[in-house]
């Protein structure tokens, strides 16, 4: 009989229970918000109707986003990251709707933000109480999962190690399966017992009650995965498998299934992928469309700027890489004189060429930027992502710079990582990639809203804008 306490077959009831106080959650926030607003629990009509537009939205937000999912052994900023993007998604929801419907006047604004705010602390403060008292309660032996790790080599010793610096996520390792039992007396981790062969694999997890067998070999022992996977063929135990792929530059590697057969990618971004691809179109287009429409005026006035300021096109029209490669016109407020490039381009020479008064008050200030808000409504990029690049030096640098394609794997923005962080114009390209394929690596809506506060915060201003 196992000796440790499993809650795995109330994973069902768990997942209720945390909807049932994300429910509390929004619910008491959104009155104790009220409250703190107007000093009484008298809502009217229209407030609860707010009320509840919220809670529902939020509670779909939350299912949306993953945020009852198993979270044993995921990271707290992985989970603190679903839980904001929800509660900021439900904000953004109301905020739209009321601009869309004309209501915003009938209730208060400074409600709705600091319902944002305690909703999100309340949530985030119960998760992360419960995080750690199921971390506690592992560590004292209660909710183990036991597991046997196939390889002793490099691989299984490193899985090994990692699950062992990390007791609060309940991996007690029982010791490792090999086909060369000879080989070590004991295993390299912590003395762990070699228990034996793939052969009898089946006979060991029953007699030490095993709950998950982790594979842990590299992709050439393709042989010994499926010695494995036959031994267990008519066991319950879980099993999972750790691919030896470390070695790899990868962005976002994934599982995925094509015509019924499992596939690894190896180069992909998950902000591609089902309902992350539909918040990133979302977020472009309706924020796309609010920014134009509220800085309507500023863009009329600059356009007028330019043409007074000298003669030829308002908008410049530059051919740049994006998305898989394609290319497209990226529109710019024209800050030069027309014949300012007919000698060519050169890397590094934006500083250098002739520009107008008014061109070097847009482009210092970044304000000539602006008509690519255009360029985002149309499909062609997207508010936040890796810049992109004019097509000539993007076929000069993807042989020069390691890396410099796996930027193009989506679609180049008007702001991003690198430019929050500085680099940005004629700086380091090597840097700039870095902060690019960064970006890629850990998208999440969360850090597009930081990149874009930041951006805001930091300014348009900038002594590398070019």
């Amino acid at each position: 009989m196992k000796t440790g306490l499993s809650l795995k077959e109330h994973s069902a009831s768990i997942a209720l229970s945390l909807r049932t106080l994300d429910l509390f959650c929004l619910i008491a926030s959104g009155l104790f918000s009220y409250w703190l607003r107007f000093s009484n629990l008298h809502l009217d009509s229209t407030y609860q109707s707010v009320l509840l537009l919220g809670v529902l939205v939020g509670l779909i937000l939350l299912t949306y986003a993953g945020a009852y999912r198993a979270w044993r052994g995921a990271s707290l900023s992985s989970e603190m990251r679903c839980v904001i993007s929800a509660t900021f998604g439900t904000f953004l929801f109301l905020v739209i709707s009321a601009f869309a419907t004309q209501t915003s006047v009938l209730y208060s604004r400074i409600w709705v933000g600091t319902w944002l705010i305690t909703s999100t602390v309340m949530i985030l403060g119960y998760r992360f109480s419960l995080r750690a008292a199921l971390g506690a309660l592992r560590k004292k032996g209660f909710n183990i999962r036991r597991v046997i790790i196939i390889g002793d080599g490099e691989l299984g010793q490193d899985v090994a190690s990692k699950l062992m610096l990390s007791p609060e996520l309940g991996m007690e390792i029982q010791g490792f399966i090999t086909d060369n039992p000879d080989k070590y007396k004991k295993a390299l981790v912590k003395e762990l017992p070699i228990l034996g062969t793939i052969e009898n694999i089946d006979r060991i997890v029953s007699k030490h009650q095993t709950d998950q067998v982790w594979i842990a070999l590299p992709f050439s022992e393709v042989k010994r995965m499926e010695k494995v996977q036959s031994a267990l063929a008519t066991s319950a135990v879980t099993i999972r498998m750790v691919p030896d792929i470390f070695g790899f530059q990868l962005l976002n590697h994934s599982l995925t299934e094509v015509a019924g057969l499992p596939v690894i990618n190896l180069s992909t971004s998950h902000m591609l992928e089902g309902k992350n691809r539909f918040l990133k179109e979302i977020e472009d287009k309706l924020l796309s469309a609010i920014i134009i429409l509220m800085i309507s005026p500023i863009l009329l006035t600059l356009a007028i700027g330019v043409k007074l300021s000298s003669p030829g096109p308002v908008f410049y029209r530059q051919e740049r890489v994006s998305w898989n490669g394609r290319t497209f016109n990226m529109l710019k407020f024209r800050s030069m004189a027309v014949d300012s490039e007919k000698d060519g381009v050169q890397w590094g020479g934006a500083q250098t060429m002739s520009v107008t008064k008014f061109g070097a008050f847009i482009r210092k200030t970044s304000l000539d930027e602006l008509p690519q808000f255009i360029n985002v409504l149309k499909g062609d990029m997207s508010i936040v992502g890796p810049r992109p690049e004019r097509t000539m030096f993007v076929e000069q640098f993807k042989n020069e710079i390691p890396g410099y394609m796996q930027k193009h794997t989506v679609k180049g923005g008007i702001t991003g990582w690198a430019q929050v962080n500085g680099w940005r114009g004629d700086t380091d390209l090597k840097k700039r990639v870095e902060h690019d394929l960064y970006y890629i690596e850990n998208w999440s809506i969360w850090l597009d809203i930081k990149i874009i506060i930041l951006t805001f915060w930091k300014g348009f201003i900038h002594k590398n804008a070019a």
